[in-house]
């Protein structure tokens, strides 16, 4: 199977009534329910982006046709397989993962490793200035890391350093599946000293845990563009005599962009057609432009 790196960019997918009642019919009708549920478009957008990814990549990667394909979450959210007995799937060992934030959706999957995979999007805080919301974070960080956030250069790029921090230490607790529950200072990561780019994928930061490196973890980063910082946990790797950890591995797995043809172009729906939930998720989609036409019309001055 090899390593799996999967992109979508549901901010800019606008689905007409075809491709959106086609999307509800190939998920999971629970799935489907809970994506119905979502107040705003966008937020429908990731959350069906996300199980489009992880069907197609058991039905591709794994072998098991997509309506047999059973997905579940553990107690901790995390997506896993529950295959039926008559199905063996020809990588039993292989972890998968995935997030959405932002404008992308991402896939991360791998053969025996557990991995996880999250994504952040650089954005400037909402509601109070950068040093406030530094203070609010506080204690998700080591003060190591604090330094290193903080002597970044610019507000903009504190704020770049502050969520490939967070990029990478939610990628560690989404691959262990441990969940909220886990100190986060527990983490502390010594990122490489190149920057990242959109050329390549880098491999060389480490992590501490409870203060001593833990060589048995691999992180690879990347920049999808500009505003995404993208972050795989990989593990446990096992000790090699090398001290460099990665000369045993295959080459760091760029992300490959993926369109709405290619996630739905081995699914077979599951459900009948319910346009219903067209018409929910045209008025979630069509709910700003009414918000802009009003705030700009003469009577609402």
């Amino acid at each position: 199977m090899g390593s799996v790196r999967w992109a979508f960019r549901c901010g800019s997918w606008t689905p007409g009534r075809d491709d959106w009642l086609f999307a509800a019919r190939c998920v999971q009708p629970e799935e489907k329910d809970r994506i119905g549920k979502f107040v705003f478009a966008n937020d429908a957008k990731s959350a069906m982006a996300g199980r489009l990814l992880l069907r197609r990549f058991v039905c591709e990667r794994m072998h098991i046709p997509w309506e047999l394909i059973r997905l579940e979450r553990s107690p901790r959210g995390k997506p896993y397989l529950a295959a039926p007995l008559d199905v063996r799937p020809e990588s039993p060992t292989c972890s998968f993962n995935i997030s959405h934030q932002g404008d992308y959706a991402v896939l991360a999957a791998e053969k025996g490793l557990q991995v996880g995979v999250d994504i952040m999007k650089m954005s400037m805080p909402g509601s109070s200035t950068v040093p406030e919301f530094f203070r609010i974070m506080t204690r998700q960080f080591t003060p190591y890391e604090w330094r290193v956030i903080l002597s970044a250069g610019s507000e903009q790029q504190q704020l770049s350093m502050f969520y490939r921090h967070w990029a990478l230490k939610e990628s560690f607790i989404k691959a262990i599946g441990t969940g909220l529950g886990f100190n986060l200072q527990r983490l502390e990561f010594h990122l490489s000293s190149e920057a990242l780019t959109h050329a390549r994928v880098l491999c060389q930061t480490r992590m501490h845990m409870d203060e001593e490196y833990d060589e048995d973890w691999l992180f690879e980063e990347c920049l999808l563009d500009s505003d995404h910082h993208a972050a795989v946990a990989l593990g446990p790797v096992k000790k090699l005599h090398s001290t460099n950890t990665t000369s045993s591995l295959p080459p760091p797995t760029a992300f490959t962009l993926l369109s709405f043809n290619d996630l739905t172009a081995s699914a077979s729906p599951l459900t009948e057609e319910d346009p219903a939930y067209w018409e929910s998720f045209k008025m979630k989609a069509e709910a700003p432009l009414r918000q802009r036409d009003t705030q700009s019309s003469p009577n609402s001055l």
